[in-house]
C-alpha cells in the first residue's frame, strides 16, 4: 500500500498544472460549503437564541390541554401560584430560573385611541435573565412585581401614540366573566426579533395582572437552563418525576412552540442540500474528466506496467488512489482556507438588512461547527473517490497489446 501511495503521488506530481486545477476545484468547493453552511448555522443559532431568550425559554410547563384549548377558556388551566412542583423545578439540575407568566388579552387606551393587545404578567426580576433578547429601547424595565407599570412593544406604543411616562388604561375580561380596568404608567418600550409580536405585546408585573384579572396563579412556568443541549434529557427526567396522570403537568420543549423557527430550518436545510449536490456534481465532473484524460495520456505506460506483470486490480487501485489523494489534499486545503476566511469574515461582520417581520438589521457571522467542517471534508473526499471509480476501472480494463501499440 505504501508503494501504491508513493507511486500515485509521483504520478500526480508529474502533471502539476492539471493536479493544481483539480485541487483548486475541490478546495474552493469545500470553501463554498464551509462559508455558506457556516452562515446558515449562524442564522439558525441567532434565531434559536432569540426565540429562547425573548419569548419561550427552554422548557414551558403548562396544564394538560392548555395548548389545545387554553385560548377558549384560559382560566380553566391556571397553575397554582406556589406549589411543591414549582419549588422542585427550581432545584432541578441545570435549571437557572423558573418564572411564572400569566397571559391575557384586552384593550389598551390612551386619550381617544384604543387598540387591542396581547399581554403577559411576569416576574420582573427573573424576566431580566430569561428574556435577555427582549431589548428595552427606551425608558426602563419593570421594577417590581406589584408596581403599577407597563412596558409595551415599540409597534404597539407607536400605534397608541404614547411616550414614556404616559398613563394608559387596560381593559380586560376577568376570571369571573366581568370587566375590569386599571391605569398604568408606561415606563419602557421594547423590541424583539419578531415585529408582529412587538406590534401587539405588552407586559405588566404579575401582581398587577392578578389584580386586573382577579385570578391567582400562572398559565406557564418558563424554565431557562444553563445549556440548551440539556433540554431533551431534562424533559424526560421531569416527565418521569412528575407524571401527567398524577400532577396534570405538561412539559413542552421550546422547539414544539417555535413554528417559525422550525419551518425556517427546514427551508434553509433543503436549500443547503441543493447547494451540496451542485458542488458535489461539479467536483465529480471535474475529477472524472481529469482522470479520464490521465488514462488516455498514460495508456502506453499502463500497458507496459501490465506487460511487466502488474495485475489489473493493482492498476485499478493505483488510479483510484490518485483520485483519493486529490480528494484528501484538496479537502484539507479547502477546510484550512475556509476556516481562515470564516474567522476573518466573522471578525469584520456581515452587514445584513432587516429580515422579513423585523425592523432591525443585524451583523452576521460565520459559525463553524465540527459537523459542518467535517461534513464538507468528507463530502469532498467521498465525491472525489466516486469520481475516480470509472477512470480507474477503464484503466484496468485496457488490453495489453493495444495499450503497448498506443506508444507508436
Amino acid at each position: 500500500m505504501g508503494g501504491t501511495l508513493l507511486l500515485a503521488f509521483r504520478n500526480l506530481w508529474r502533471n502539476r498544472r492539471r493536479s493544481a486545477i483539480a485541487l483548486s476545484t475541490i478546495g474552493f468547493g469545500v470553501v463554498a460549503l464551509v462559508l455558506a453552511g457556516g452562515f446558515i448555522e449562524w442564522i439558525f443559532w441567532a434565531m434559536r437564541t432569540a426565540t429562547i431568550e425573548s419569548q419561550l425559554g427552554h422548557v414551558q410547563v403548562v396544564r394538560q390541554g392548555y395548548l389545545e384549548a387554553g385560548a377558549s377558556d384560559p382560566f380553566a388551566y391556571l397553575l397554582p401560584e406556589a406549589s411543591p412542583e414549582f419549588s422542585a423545578l427550581q432545584q432541578a439540575p441545570g435549571v437557572q430560573f423558573v418564572t411564572p407568566r400569566i397571559a391575557f388579552m384586552g384593550l389598551v387606551s390612551h386619550g381617544d385611541l384604543t387598540v387591542s393587545f396581547a399581554g403577559e404578567g411576569v416576574e420582573p426580576g427573573n424576566e431580566k435573565t430569561v428574556s435577555k433578547l427582549l431589548v428595552i429601547t427606551s425608558g426602563e424595565n419593570l421594577s417590581d412585581a406589584n408596581a403599577n407599570e407597563v412596558i409595551m412593544g415599540e409597534g404597539l406604543a407607536r400605534n397608541l401614540s404614547v411616550t414614556i411616562g404616559d398613563t394608559v388604561v387596560l381593559l380586560v375580561n376577568t376570571a369571573a366573566g366581568g370587566i375590569n380596568a386599571v391605569e398604568l404608567k408606561l415606563v419602557g418600550a421594547f423590541t424583539t426579533a419578531v415585529k408582529a409580536f412587538d406590534d401587539s405585546a405588552l407586559r405588566v408585573p404579575i401582581g398587577v395582572a392578578h389584580t386586573l384579572l382577579r385570578a391567582e396563579g400562572a398559565h406557564r412556568w418558563v424554565m431557562l437552563l444553563d445549556d440548551e443541549k440539556k433540554t431533551p434529557v431534562l424533559i424526560e427526567e421531569l416527565r418521569r418525576r412528575f407524571p401527567a396522570q398524577a400532577t396534570g403537568l405538561q412539559f413542552v420543549p421550546w422547539q414544539q412552540l417555535a413554528d417559525f423557527y422550525n419551518k425556517t430550518v427546514e427551508l434553509f436545510s433543503r436549500q443547503m442540500s441543493v447547494v451540496n449536490f451542485i458542488i458535489g456534481l461539479i467536483i465529480v465532473l471535474s475529477i472524472s474528466n481529469m482522470l479520464v484524460m490521465t488514462v488516455l495520456e498514460r495508456t502506453g505506460e499502463i500497458g507496459t506496467l501490465m506487460a511487466l506483470g502488474l495485475r489489473r486490480r493493482s492498476v485499478l487501485r493505483l488510479m483510484f488512489t490518485e483520485g483519493l489523494l486529490l480528494g484528501i489534499v484538496g479537502g484539507a486545503f479547502g477546510v484550512a482556507l475556509g476556516v481562515t476566511l470564516a474567522i476573518g469574515i466573522s471578525a469584520v461582520g456581515i452587514p445584513m438588512p432587516a429580515p422579513p417581520g423585523s425592523d432591525t438589521g443585524f451583523t452576521g457571522e460565520i459559525r463553524l461547527t465540527v459537523p459542518l467542517v467535517a461534513g464538507a471534508f468528507v463530502l469532498a473526499v467521498t465525491v472525489t473517490a466516486l469520481a475516480s471509480v470509472y477512470p480507474a476501472w477503464k484503466a484496468s480494463r485496457l488490453e495489453v497489446v493495444n495499450a503497448l501499440r498506443h506508444n507508436r
